[in-house]
């Protein structure tokens, strides 16, 4: 498709390839950050695959709320590997150059997972919220059809919208400069070569913003209001305390998922005259969360964690 969209415009690309440069400013040393970064995309790999396998293998965790986690899981394996096996290419061969088509394919990948991991959020935000209350009514509208119909929504949503990003910066006239300097394929890198007027870009990219993440977030809070109403309402301390705690993984995940998000906006939108920290924090953005979801639902779910060691051989006799 994204070939398409080059050829038909090849009369004005003067540009077969972009250049990422890597990380601004430490060119020089930057090969050193493969060694954390790779490190990282293997361990999100290994925890997620471990997630899904024990997911799938225990048939008390065959309930909602960890299908929610277990396709969060492949979203996230699928975020990290669209950009990290370029990245550790970059840093490991000095392979900088990147065909267009495979370029606005990057971008079109990156806002699609994002965007599908905020979905996901919201999910699991609505299933706590049922669960908390209206605790009678959970089994009959949290059903395997609603997980199914919900995410079939996010994944039409989050692969239809996006969409727009890379056609557009696909319609700018690249006439001259190639080199980006980013370890990805982002839609303000990439536009900001062009020789032609990006506004539309802008505009573009701070609506789905707004309507995607935005709205997840807007969902996600009001949830969260009407769950902790609910708690306050409960006269037992014991019973307040235990339905807040199924929720305090899911609130760790998204307070990291959205601020990162917040800072980077900020960061992009003032200019700053450091690159390097927009940079890092893009592509950590986008490689932290996969390693680190997995290990905060496993050390605060007990059923989760029961469930690994049953997996990993770790349980003790009598335990």
């Amino acid at each position: 498709m994204f070939q398409d969209l080059t050829s038909s415009n090849s009369s004005r690309f003067q540009v077969s390839e972009f250049i990422l440069m890597g990380f601004p400013g430490i060119h020089s040393w930057q090969h050193w950050l493969s060694l954390p970064l790779a490190l990282l995309y293997v361990l999100a790999l290994i925890a997620n695959i471990l997630i899904i396998t024990t997911i799938y293998q225990e048939e008390s965790l065959h309930q909602p709320m960890y299908h929610f986690l277990g396709i969060l899981a492949i979203v996230d394996m699928g975020l990290a590997t669209t950009i990290m096996p370029k990245i550790l290419a970059i840093l490991w061969f000095n392979a900088k150059t990147i065909s267009l088509p495979e370029c606005f394919a990057q971008m079109y990948a990156i806002h699609s997972f994002i965007a599908m991991e905020s979905g996901i959020f919201v999910c699991m935000a609505i299933d706590r919220y049922v669960a908390i209350c209206r605790p009678l009514r959970y089994p009959s509208i949290v059903t395997e059809s609603f997980v199914i119909k919900a995410t079939l929504l996010m994944v039409l949503r989050n692969c239809g919208t996006p969409m727009s990003v890379p056609v557009l910066a696909a319609q700018r006239n690249y006439c001259s400069r190639n080199q980006i300097e980013h370890c990805l394929c982002s839609n303000l890198g990439v536009t900001s070569l062009s020789c032609d007027d990006r506004t539309v870009n802008s505009i573009n990219q701070l609506v789905i913003a707004w309507a995607i993440m935005g709205g997840d977030l807007g969902l996600i809070m009001i949830s969260y209001a009407l769950i902790l109403r609910a708690v306050l309402k409960l006269n037992s301390a014991e019973a307040a305390s235990k339905a807040l705690s199924t929720c305090t993984s899911h609130l760790i995940l998204i307070f990291f998922f959205y601020t990162v998000i917040v800072v980077l906006s900020i960061t992009h939108g003032s200019q700053m005259k450091v690159p390097l920290i927009p940079v890092l924090l893009n592509v950590l953005h986008n490689v932290i969360p996969p390693a680190l979801n997995p290990m905060v639902y496993a050390l605060k779910n007990k059923e989760l964690k029961q469930g690994l060691n049953k997996v990993l051989k770790l349980e003790v006799k009598g335990g």
